[in-house]
């Protein structure tokens, strides 16, 4: 229904009364339970192409060299 319609409506019907509201936003989607092999397969060579994304940190495979360099990095960067 257009806006114009709606006035027009709501003038027709004076026992109808409108009512204004927030609008409904969903702030997040969470995942509960364990994610599909398959699902972890793509994450993994997400995480090698993306060193340093959040994906790399949560799903990749690092070395300890890798470990450490990091851990110094942030060290000096924080």
């Amino acid at each position: 229904m257009s806006f114009s319609s709606r006035e027009e409506y709501l003038k027709q019907n004076p026992h109808i009364q409108s009512i204004v509201t927030s609008a409904s936003i969903v702030s997040g989607v969470a995942i509960t339970g364990k994610v599909p092999d398959g699902f972890k397969e793509v994450l993994s060579k997400v995480a090698e192409s993306h060193r340093s994304s959040s994906v790399a940190d949560n799903h990749g495979k690092k070395s300890s060299k890798e470990i450490k360099t990091k851990q110094l990095v942030d060290k000096h960067i924080s």
